[in-house]
């Protein structure tokens, strides 16, 4: 059965109306990376250093698009929630590797704990720092410890396809390790597959995420909506298959978010 591929435009309008109505009190929006941080993800990108495998997704992932619309610049401190095997930290880390810094945290992911091992072994990853979740892991998943990092506040977090793996309590506790690990005005930037407004939870959709569920709930964390990317919409995604079938894997309609601590 098919449906409408219109509804994430849908989706669009819905968050283009929250955008609309902060308008009146939120902070002045950002411009997105400088000319010498566009410059820097780029060569990044470009790098020799990243294999032909990571590569071969710059298309459908658009890193380019994303780090910019992140604001991402080589003097920032920036944590990476959940790299798995580290395909946007081969990017990241040389951004910041001379001026700024980057901190992974994995958490328990069980047999997938040890997949970024290989990618911090990578010339220029070496001063990519490793941060642990402390505090008892707490909720459904595994995955999640409800204490904070253990370092100085950072100007930048980031996760790419992670949200959608956790159930409410989770997330709101990884919102609030984020708030925490932020300064005032920091910025929180969060990739994900869409999933059609207030669609209940069935086998075909566990992996996606409603975008406006998200805002809602990483704005009651202390945040502000500062921007939402179409740039990784896909109308070949009607938003009724799961993510690994292979009519939509590696075309997955997807959103992108950034979000400001208020100071």
């Amino acid at each position: 059965m098919q449906r409408s591929s219109k509804r994430p435009a849908l989706l669009a309008g819905l968050i283009a109306g929250f955008l609309f109505a902060q308008q009146s009190f939120a902070q002045p929006e950002p411009v997105l990376s400088s000319e010498a941080a566009q410059a820097a993800i780029r060569a990044a990108i470009a790098s020799d250093m990243r294999p032909a495998e990571d590569k071969a997704r710059d298309a459908e992932r658009k890193p380019f698009e994303v780090l910019t619309f992140f604001r991402l610049e080589p003097d920032m401190r920036v944590i990476e929630i959940m790299p798995f095997g580290g395909w946007f930290t081969k990017i990241i880390g040389p951004v910041v590797r001379d001026r700024g810094m980057l901190y992974t945290t994995q958490g328990d992911l069980g047999e997938y704990s040890d997949a970024l091992e290989p990618t911090l072994q990578l010339p220029g990853m070496d001063k990519v720092v490793k941060l642990d979740w402390n505090g008892p892991t707490g909720g459904p998943s595994p995955w999640v410890a409800s204490g904070t990092w253990d370092v100085e506040p950072v100007d930048l977090v980031v996760t790419f396809r992670n949200y959608h793996n956790f159930g409410y309590e989770d997330r709101m506790r990884i919102n609030k390790s984020v708030f925490d690990a932020l300064k005032p005005g920091g910025l929180y930037g969060i990739v994900d597959h869409t999933r059609r407004h207030n669609e209940p939870d069935t086998r075909e959709n566990g992996r996606r995420v409603d975008p406006v569920l998200a805002i809602k709930e990483v704005q009651d964390s202390g945040f502000i909506l500062v921007d939402y990317g179409s740039f990784l919409r896909s109308a070949e995604d009607e938003l009724i298959y799961e993510v690994g079938n292979p009519e939509v894997t590696g075309k997955t309609d997807r959103f992108a978010l950034l979000f400001r601590k208020v100071e």
